[in-house]
């Protein structure tokens, strides 16, 4: 049973910077990519940033810049910084793994993030 656990959200002004976590418990194999994906209210969700085991980065053009994700293989955790937020980064920030020869995908319970002055 994989489980995906994060923390790390809360309430930071514009400008500020908020470290997420992710910690995955559970058998995972070698071949997964681990990301974070975000859902804004009444938006859909969509794709923040991934990172493969071998930490290939893939983001999303408007967190280029400003957020880093990271990885450790040994822990079996992945982190997303963000700096220079902006009220348009306010949603709920999911942890996701994929593996990938299997196409089965993990989700985490999700973490709010709220930027606001």
């Amino acid at each position: 049973q994989v489980q995906l656990v994060e923390s790390g959200g809360g309430l930071v002004q514009p400008g500020g910077s908020l470290r997420l976590s992710c910690a995955v418990s559970g058998s995972l194999g070698t071949a997964y990519t681990m990301g974070w994906f975000r859902q804004a209210p009444g938006k859909q969700r969509e794709l923040v940033a991934t990172i493969t085991s071998s930490a290939n980065t893939n983001y999303a053009d408007f967190v280029k810049g400003r957020f880093t994700i990271s990885r450790d293989n040994v822990l079996n955790t992945v982190c997303l910084q963000m700096n220079s937020l902006k009220p348009e980064d306010t949603a709920v920030y999911y942890c996701h793994v994929k593996k990938i020869l299997l196409n089965i995908n993990y989700w985490g319970q999700g973490t709010q993030v709220t930027v606001s002055s």
